[in-house]
């Protein structure tokens, strides 16, 4: 075999183990959406998750598909109200039982805790957690952990935040 074949197959070879590494199968999607169900404590075809990014931070959000739901958005507000106040300490015991890894920036986030604040908030159909910072450090692990959010739960949520001109 030629050198320049054996590089061929070197090369595919490593964009074929790439590929089966960052995407998300969907048998692992589907582990992923029983554990949240279950940490979370609502289904998650019943609701629709958001992770916005924001200059400041962001936010999470979670809101009941049904306005007539109660049952759902009631159980979005006692997960969220709880995350939040788990996050402030700087527990994020929860999002690495649901993704079964440490989430980027959680690390930096729960060692600076203290410079950021997690104010809980109710919607009309969920809640949501407005998450800010004045602490660029904190404001990149807030975007990291936002971001790999985005990705696993494949929410469609912009990946970047949108410049005003």
């Amino acid at each position: 075999m030629s050198n320049q074949k054996k590089w061929y197959l070197v090369v595919g070879l490593l964009a074929i183990s790439l590929t089966s590494t960052l995407v998300i199968r969907p048998q692992d999607q589907e582990k992923m959406n029983m554990r949240g169900d279950k940490h979370m404590g609502f289904d998650h075809l019943k609701t629709t998750h958001h992770f916005l990014l924001a200059s400041d931070g962001g936010a999470i959000q979670v809101e009941a598909n049904d306005a007539k739901d109660s049952a759902s958005r009631d159980q979005i507000r006692r997960h969220l109200r709880h995350i939040a106040m788990m996050f402030s300490e700087g527990n994020f015991e929860v999002p690495m039982l649901i993704h079964e890894k440490t989430p980027p920036g959680s690390e930096v986030m729960q060692k600076l805790k203290g410079e950021i604040s997690y104010e809980y908030k109710e919607t009309e159909r969920g809640a949501l957690i407005q998450i800010s910072t004045a602490n660029t450090q904190a404001l990149q692990a807030i975007h990291d952990f936002l971001k790999f959010q985005i990705k696993e739960h494949m929410t469609g949520d912009p990946l970047e935040l949108k410049r005003s001109i």
